[in-house]
């Protein structure tokens, strides 16, 4: 007997889907993982402190920057969820009406964790690139390393990778250095 096709995930799908889930569709296929682990959601706050603070809130530093937790991004038939993103205000000057984006966004944010790793760096960093997201970080607060990427033509470059208590100035937030005294250890605090 032939197996029945697999039809492509719907946003259906992710409404069916119980509260303790996160789901995303990926080429079709949707992907679900547990909602953030207290470390991991602390690292990913703390992330999103220390850059919204000066960068969208302009709160010494230079603002012009829209940063968002876990924003729903409908990307073509893509529905993402990073950990953080955030957008130049000159490419969107105002925040949707609707609970989701359609701009693809200038940064996206995925902290690592164990049921989150592999789809983050096999299949969403590769697709965001593609979609023309012009940078991204990858955050692991376990081991408390940050990989940040340029795209460069739809592919992505490691342009820089930071350790412990390095001091970092990372693009696209070079303006300003960032965590607790400017170290790696301090940005992903958990």
């Amino acid at each position: 007997m032939a197996n029945p096709a697999i039809r492509p995930a719907t946003y259906e799908d992710l409404l069916a889907l119980p509260s303790n889930l996160v789901g995303e569709i990926v080429y079709g296929r949707l992907i679900t993982h547990p909602r953030p682990a207290p470390r991991h959601a602390r690292a990913s706050s703390n992330l999103g402190v220390r850059i919204g603070g000066p960068f969208d809130l302009g709160d010494g530093g230079p603002g012009g920057w829209w940063i968002l937790d876990e924003p729903e991004l409908h990307l073509g038939e893509h529905v993402l969820v990073p950990d953080l993103a955030g957008w130049r205000r000159e490419r969107m000057p105002r925040l949707p009406d609707v609970a989701w984006f359609e701009c693809v966004p200038d940064w996206v944010c995925e902290v690592l964790s164990p049921p989150t790793a592999r789809d983050d760096r096999a299949e969403k960093l590769p697709l965001y690139g593609s979609l023309g997201v012009a940078h991204a970080w990858l955050v692991d607060p376990d081991t408390r390393v940050l990989e940040a990427y340029e795209n460069q033509q739809g592919r992505w470059l490691l342009a820089q990778t930071h350790a412990g208590d390095s001091r970092v100035s990372v693009p696209p937030f070079e303006a300003r250095r960032m965590g607790a005294g400017g170290t790696v250890g301090g940005l992903v605090a958990t």
